[in-house]
């Protein structure tokens, strides 16, 4: 009887203290996890490095045959839209630091749109620039490019100025000749490298300026100055520089009548041009017309434009 009470007091002893250590462990444990330092993650993976991850479970692949492939491939594809594509004009309000342009221009480029006109200047405010932006392409492409542009983190606002009132002007430089269409016919024979062949059939005509006399020649090219002068006041602009072979003519207008202006002008034969893209500016209405039912912005847009028929 004694020796099997020492013994249950031995066990009894043992379990305890293998209980105190197991609680000890807990404690210990829970401290860890509970601490948050720059070692809690060296901490946690000492305690999980023995631990065994049970494997993932695998899924066998099915086989593809070209067949099943290219009909899948179809299957997927999204059907094109038939929405129209429209010309988008956004006005852009960016810092004014470098890199901006390369990241917008950037966002658009990744997205495929092709910019038809960008102008960027500075404001009367510092550090603030306006960007111009026109594209064609759909009305939901368009916003969601909107706002990923917005998102950019040098950009304060974007503003989309589609379907809004606005005034749109550009700035044109043209360099036009004054020798008449025989001999701009024959520069052009000549850069494109044609042959001594055309170009001497052209110097042959009647009216070129070699085979006039030479009052009758200067008399043409004053003519064809008369013309274009006269042209260009008509659509407002002005002759800025003669020379004399050429003349350059400056206009500040609508896109839709600077070009316009650049085919009426092309018969006379155009060297070089020059536009600046379109700027815009939204129009204020005033106030109390809409109220009384009349909109002068829809007013204004249904009155014929004198600018867009040809000069009398």
């Amino acid at each position: 009887m004694i020796r099997l009470t020492g013994i249950k007091t031995a066990i009894r002893g043992i379990s305890s203290r293998g209980m105190a250590s197991t609680s000890i462990c807990a404690k210990n444990m829970n401290i860890i996890r509970s601490s948050s330092s720059s070692t809690s993650a060296l901490a946690y993976k000492t305690l999980h490095r023995n631990r065994r991850i049970p494997s993932l479970p695998t899924v066998e692949t099915p086989a593809w045959n070209a067949d099943s492939a290219v009909s899948s491939i179809l299957y997927e594809t999204p059907i094109p839209s038939n929405l129209p594509k429209t010309q988008h004009v956004l006005n852009c309000l960016v810092q004014n630091e470098p890199g901006v342009l390369s990241l917008v221009s950037g966002t658009l480029a990744a997205r495929g749109f092709n910019i038809d006109s960008l102008v960027v200047c500075n404001t009367e405010v510092k550090d603030l620039s306006r960007m111009t932006i026109v594209l064609d392409g759909q009305d939901g492409v368009i916003e969601q490019a909107r706002r990923q542009i917005e998102d950019l983190v040098p950009v304060y606002a974007v503003l989309d100025y589609t379907h809004s009132q606005i005034i749109k002007r550009e700035l044109l430089l043209l360099r036009v000749s004054l020798l008449g269409q025989e001999y701009f016919r024959e520069l052009i024979a000549h850069h494109n490298h044609e042959g001594e062949e055309v170009e001497g059939k052209i110097r042959k005509e009647k009216y070129h300026p070699k085979n006039l006399p030479p009052s009758q020649a200067l008399r043409q090219k004053y003519e064809h100055l008369d013309a274009i002068t006269r042209l260009t006041k008509e659509f407002g602009g002005k002759v800025v520089d003669i020379s004399d072979r050429n003349c350059i003519v400056e206009l500040s207008a609508k896109p839709s009548r600077i070009s316009a202006f650049i085919g009426l002008l092309r018969p006379f034969g155009i060297l070089e041009l020059a536009r600046s893209g379109m700027m815009a500016l939204p129009r204020t209405p005033i106030e109390g017309t809409v109220e009384n039912g009349t909109d002068p912005s829809k007013d204004a847009a249904d009155v014929v434009d004198s600018t867009q028929m040809p000069p009398s």
